[in-house]
């Protein structure tokens, strides 16, 4: 009798593990299934996006959308967002904002009988006429997406936690003599900055204007850097060895050139 019961036993909890396998390997695989969607979704709304598509985005929204931003404040329904899109940042053609997930921040949470949640991090790039692509900030990001009619829809959009990037140099800092230091101090001017002093201070050059001050850290005998931007300093001389001018680049790019007046 009691070897019957524990046949009994022994074979219900086989049949149980069974269905708890099965199950589990049913949830496993809708999970991929829908992780798969809602990225694709969201990949292909953000293409729309980079490249200011209203149509395309609105493909991806519904029509009770509500965008909260952390520096902007709550934007409601879609054509209230569309329309700050159209007045925003695709105002201009030779400027535009492009939006790029950090690659392995991405997480995806199932919501019962509505859709999805979907969870990350974003870097922000601009690109302005023919300038190269610069990197200018990052942000936190939640979206709730809707599924409706065998569609995929954001109905929520929350962007936060919006930090400019902390640049780092590469650039490896060498020193000059008081001399070489001295010859570049004087009065320089720009037609867009105005009037530029350059000093001496410690072994770097000091650049002022106005109230603006920033330390020039050696890079070569006549290349200067700031460390806190992707910005470099060329004292350009003529062939007679006299001072000229200073070229500022910018992401390798000349942004501005201020002419020695002294």
């Amino acid at each position: 009798m009691k070897f019957s019961r524990l046949l009994i036993l022994a074979s219900f909890i086989i049949i149980s593990g069974n269905v708890v396998t099965a199950q589990s390997t049913h949830n496993v695989e809708e999970s991929q299934v829908l992780s798969q969607e809602i990225i694709q979704s969201d990949s292909l709304f953000w293409e729309a996006y980079n490249s200011c598509d209203i149509i395309g985005m609105k493909t991806f929204l519904t029509d009770d959308l509500e965008f909260y931003h952390d520096k902007n404040g709550l934007t409601s329904t879609l054509d209230n967002f569309l329309e700050a899109i159209k007045r925003g940042i695709c105002t201009n053609e030779n400027w535009r904002l492009r939006r790029e997930v950090i690659q392995g921040s991405m997480e995806i949470f199932p919501l019962n009988n509505y859709g999805a949640i979907l969870t990350g991090e974003h870097i922000f790039y601009v690109n302005e006429d023919d300038k190269k692509e610069k990197l200018v900030g990052k942000a936190k990001f939640t979206h709730i997406w809707k599924h409706e009619d065998d569609t995929w829809k954001m109905s929520r959009v929350f962007s936060y936690d919006h930090q400019p990037i902390i640049y780092k140099t590469p650039k490896t800092e060498i020193k000059l003599t008081d001399e070489i230091l001295s010859k570049y101090s004087g009065n320089y001017k720009s037609s867009r900055i105005g009037n530029v002093t350059i000093s001496k201070e410690n072994n770097l050059l000091n650049l002022e204007v106005g109230e603006f001050k920033v330390n020039l850290h050696p890079e070569t005998e006549n290349l200067f850097f700031v460390k806190d931007r992707n910005l470099q300093f060329e004292f350009v001389k003529d062939e007679k060895t006299e001072l000229l001018k200073i070229l500022v680049h910018e992401n390798g790019e000349v942004i501005e050139e201020i002419m020695k007046v002294d």
